[in-house]
């Protein structure tokens, strides 16, 4: 569910606290993961935040609060206070370019689970209807859903396998109406097709990418397209 750098930050904050008593500066932050601005540090904090990972406390300056550590299946090491950059060990899952894939040995690791409808196919090419039917349902490992609302998508398509979505995969969605540019998301269109693609708005447009360069962007006037919800996991049985 975390990338690399959202992974890193997060066990740097977590061993911070525990050493110190309290969060790590913007420099600091910036200094062990090798970033080259403070901006991406408060990209990385925003989307532990979305995530339900972290809490950041407005009110107080350096307040940081971690909420939970993710199920990545190895132990972080220790800062050792040498001024090297932080590197803790992660899990190779063999993703390609993901955010959110995850083997069955991941899953293992979390016994608790939450059961979420699962609505059917959504195309990753050409849209297709997707089957509104409760009565399917998917265990999922609560530690990987954080906040809100979600429900599953089996993809059919190959139009986003330059992100690692391939067809047959079974998408997990947070259901939500806004997205940022460059989320991966359930669009309908029309009130009749339902997609899974990139976002990127412009202007009064809003454009759905694919994932493979075999297929066009479409362009649609806003109205036209409404959000269902945001990509947060993906699950694949080989």
């Amino acid at each position: 569910m975390l990338t690399r750098k959202q992974h890193q930050l997060l066990l740097y904050i977590d061993d911070h606290l525990r050493r110190t008593g309290y969060s790590p500066s913007f420099d600091e932050m910036k200094d062990a993961l090798e970033l080259r601005s403070k901006s991406g540090i408060h990209r990385l904090i925003s989307a532990l935040e979305e995530r339900g990972f972290l809490r950041r406390h407005h009110h107080r300056a350096r307040a940081l609060e971690v909420l939970r550590l993710p199920h990545m299946g190895t132990e972080a090491p220790a800062a050792t206070g040498t001024g090297t950059a932080f590197v803790p060990a992660v899990l190779n899952q063999g993703q390609t370019g993901l955010e959110g894939a995850f083997s069955e040995a991941s899953v293992a690791n979390d016994r608790q689970t939450v059961s979420i409808p699962l609505y059917g196919r959504i195309a990753a090419g050409l849209p297709i209807e997707a089957m509104q039917d409760d009565s399917d349902r998917i265990d999922v490992p609560v530690s990987l859903l954080g906040t809100g609302e979600h429900y599953a998508l089996t993809v059919a398509g190959d139009s986003m396998i330059e992100a690692g979505i391939l067809d047959g995969d079974i998408a997990i969605i947070r259901r939500r109406e806004t997205a940022e540019n460059g989320q991966i998301i359930v669009a309908l269109i029309d009130e009749q097709e339902v997609t899974l693609k990139k976002l990127r708005r412009r202007g009064s447009m809003i454009a759905l990418e694919a994932a493979n360069r075999d297929y066009e962007t479409r362009i649609f006037p806003a109205e036209r397209v409404h959000i269902q919800g945001r990509l947060v996991a993906l699950f694949r049985q080989y």
